[in-house]
């Protein structure tokens, strides 16, 4: 593409914690045009990274732009979603709107009617598993932060189905403070959370969980029960992931590294560490990339670690990929 042919993009949203790193991504992406970044809290204030200002949602130019990123609450960003496509536009919702697929699955985990069923299902935007059907569609669903880690983490095992059928798996997450958003709460202040280490959501309440264990089953409808339990850890980025599963008879945990590395070959934006290294947050906090570590416990049982930076391919990263795709560009553009 030239420079007139540059793709038209708005952001709803643009000054929360993803949405800021969203504008960062795509001013420096060579197609992109950004038309508006929306924000009804600092409207008027400078957009970091671009020569525009905050605008209200309601003053958006809709009618400028090629394509919307929604990185808005559940709720308002599906009736986004609904007017942006009734417009033509494209539409990149990092919001869990769009992410399950049934009306019933929605009201189950988020105790409320959706509100544009008729949206559901939407392709779930998990690239390295899905990328064969989000190139060129009008709308995706980004996958949430804890979603994206541990499926990442998860998805060689249970693409090959080495996991020992109808055995739990057991998720110990923990996130860093901006993966709450940038509305205070009162667990969120300085306070509350330095010098704290605090489980939250434990067990199958998270609302993740429908997200998670509705992708597991359509790769292995035999997998287990999902027992996940985030943490909030004081830091301001980062998501690790621990994973522990047990294997069938077929598999033992010593051929996950090779399993894992063939898998993943090619991902530029998954890395395989090398056996008796450990994933850590360092090696993706503000980075687009899921990093995966592998520890062999038992013959039928693996530790498997999967760390991202939860604002990059937890989510603004991830959204950029899929944008990438929906127009034909290389998926990595902007992002390495």
């Amino acid at each position: 593409m030239t420079t007139s042919t540059k793709i038209r993009v708005g952001v709803y949203g643009a000054s929360g914690y993803a949405g800021q790193d969203l504008i960062e991504i795509l001013a420096k992406h060579p197609q992109v045009e950004i038309v508006f970044g929306t924000s009804n809290t600092y409207a008027g204030d400078i957009i970091p990274f671009t020569s525009l200002r905050y605008i209200p949602s309601d003053d958006a130019p809709l009618s400028l732009v090629d394509a919307v990123f929604l990185a808005l609450p559940h709720q308002t960003s599906a009736k986004m979603a609904h007017l942006a496509l009734s417009h033509g536009k494209k539409v990149i919702d990092l919001s869990a709107d769009l992410r399950l697929d049934t009306p019933e699955s929605y009201a189950k985990w988020y105790h409320e009617p959706h509100p544009h069923p008729d949206l559901l299902p939407t392709p779930y935007g998990l690239v390295e598993i899905n990328r064969e059907i989000l190139r060129g569609i009008d709308r995706v669903a980004v996958p949430g932060c804890y979603p994206t880690t541990t499926l990442l983490g998860l998805y060689p095992l249970l693409t090959s189905g080495a996991l020992a059928p109808h055995t739990p798996i057991v998720v110990d997450a923990k996130s860093g403070v901006s993966g709450a958003g940038r509305e205070p709460k009162p667990n969120t202040h300085f306070v509350e959370v330095f010098g704290n280490f605090s489980p939250y959501n434990a067990g199958r309440t998270h609302r993740h969980v429908g997200e998670m264990e509705q992708e597991i089953a359509k790769l292995d409808p035999q997998a287990g029960a999902l027992i996940f339990v985030p943490h909030l850890l004081p830091v301001d980025r980062g998501l690790m992931a621990s994973i522990y599963v047990t294997l069938n008879d077929g598999f033992t945990s010593d051929q996950a590294q090779h399993l894992y590395e063939e898998i993943y070959d090619g991902e530029a934006l998954v890395d395989v560490l090398p056996p008796k290294h450990h994933a850590t947050l360092k090696h993706a906090v503000r980075t687009n990339k899921c990093v995966i570590s592998l520890n062999p416990v038992l013959p039928n049982l693996l530790h498997i670690t999967s760390v991202t930076d939860n604002l990059r391919k937890g989510a603004a990263g991830q959204a950029v990929q899929n944008f990438n795709l929906m127009y034909h560009l290389d998926e990595t553009t902007a992002l390495l």
